[in-house]
């Protein structure tokens, strides 16, 4: 890195973990701590400012209220929450107008991950299958039900922009429907209805695979199986994860993983799929969690190499 430093910038109110993994993997590369910055401050309204430092792609990068300036030729972007994304798009624009080395300055690729009507289009578009899915916007009870009957009465529901599998329901009967599009409409949320996909072990339990992508190939796979059939396929709501090896994902998933996040346009990803119906995605992450095994030496530490490399 010569005399310039690598920046971490993540959003600070974020609990989610991967900052410190992060820093953990550039000490591991670099034998130095990353300069961290709160990326609230080159938000929408923050005081953070961007300037080219010279040829190269160099930037400063400057928050005046904390007295912080640095020059940084890589800046390593992650845990920014999906609801602050679009605010931090002025950012991202100017340091890939500078020229500065990272992997998170694809505004675009970002939106089309993050806003799931937007995914949904973008791979009906590409070919890459998925599950039937129909957007819908404040939409009337009557337009709701038409949605839920054509979807086969068997459906999820997810808001157009969420995480964590938050706010998400396993929908069956008219009267939970009723009772999601009420939850949607108290939250001013757009909302996303698929119709389920039958992803069931042979035990009977719900499961699903995370693939994470990095530079169009796999680098981490794991399983996760959700004893309960209405909840979703995530760690934090009560899903138990498998480390795979790429061999150990059914045939075609590793290929499909690759295919959407190239869909997307993203360099990064963590791609939710399911080996039934012949194998559909389910959604992308922009910033996938690394996970309590594995994930620093599987993705965290070549997510960092990535900003490492020569020109």
């Amino acid at each position: 890195m010569g005399p310039h430093e690598l920046v971490l910038m993540t959003d600070h109110s974020s609990t989610e973990g991967s900052r410190e993994t992060l820093s953990t993997a550039v000490r591991l590369l670099t034998g130095r701590v990353p300069v961290h910055l709160d990326a609230r401050h080159f938000m929408s309204g923050g005081t953070g400012r961007i300037s080219n430092a010279g040829p190269g792609g160099a930037v400063r990068l400057e928050v005046p209220a904390e007295g912080v300036a640095v020059t940084a030729e890589a800046v390593l972007v992650y845990e920014i929450p999906p609801h602050r994304r679009r605010d931090f798009e002025p950012c991202q624009r100017r340091l890939r107008a500078y020229g500065v080395r990272s992997l998170g300055t694809d505004a675009e690729a970002w939106r089309a991950a993050t806003e799931k009507d937007r995914t949904v289009e973008r791979f009906a578009r590409d070919g890459i299958p998925q599950m039937p899915t129909i957007a819908l916007s404040r939409p009337s009870p009557e337009a709701a039900v038409e949605a839920f009957d054509r979807l086969g009465g068997d459906v999820w529901a997810r808001p157009t922009v969420g995480m964590g599998g938050n706010d998400v329901f396993h929908l069956t009967t008219r009267t939970q429907l009723a009772a999601a599009a009420d939850h949607y409409a108290a939250a001013g949320a757009d909302w996303l209805l698929a119709r389920d996909a039958g992803n069931f072990n042979a035990d009977g339990r719900r499961h699903q695979y995370r693939v994470v992508v990095l530079a169009g190939r796999v680098v981490r796979a794991v399983e996760h199986v959700q004893p309960d059939p209405d909840a979703p396929c995530n760690e934090c709501q009560g899903a138990v994860s498998t480390l795979l090896t790429e061999a150990g994902l059914p045939a075609g998933l590793a290929e499909l993983a690759v295919s959407a996040t190239k869909s997307l346009g993203l360099p990064l990803a963590g791609v939710d799929l399911a080996a039934e119906n012949g194998g559909v995605v389910f959604e992308v992450n922009v910033h996938p969690v690394f996970g309590t095994v594995g994930g620093l030496e599987t993705v965290a530490v070549p997510y960092a190499a990535a900003h490492l490399a020569p020109r």
